[in-house]
């Protein structure tokens, strides 16, 4: 049964992209820690992150690395925090979090409450920011 990522992937459900490439794609997390948490997958159903051959793990991490500096140009805070859990979704991520304490990253702490216009208006700009 395909993950919810994939299916996001094959637009049988929508997402608020910001970034995409023909191996990756970045898209604003439905249930927040804050404004501009963001994952970034691999478009290949791989379960565990640590299961990606090389060259496609080095390539997420890198495409990672756009997105959060277009997250950081676009949110304010003092860091991005990057988180890899891999228990949520069977399907490899990488958490991407405007921090601007240790605890921001706080997974068990409750989500923010973004309305679609918050984040229709956040993924846009971030997206604007990507540099390719």
């Amino acid at each position: 049964m395909a993950s919810i990522f994939t299916k996001i992937i094959n637009k049988e459900i929508p997402c608020y992209k910001v970034a995409e490439t023909a191996d990756y794609l970045a898209f604003l997390d439905v249930r927040p820690l804050c404004l501009g948490h963001t994952l970034v997958i691999p478009k290949k159903e791989i379960d565990y992150i640590f299961d990606l051959e090389d060259t496609y793990y080095e390539g997420l991490h890198l495409f990672a690395k756009k997105v959060a500096k277009a997250i950081k140009q676009v949110v304010p805070c003092k860091r991005i925090g990057v988180a890899v859990i891999g228990l949520e979704v069977a399907h490899a991520h990488i958490h991407l979090v405007p921090m601007n304490n240790i605890g921001d990253l706080n997974f068990e702490k409750d989500r923010a409450v973004i309305s679609p216009l918050q984040y229709e208006d956040i993924a846009t700009r971030i997206a604007n920011a990507v540099e390719y």
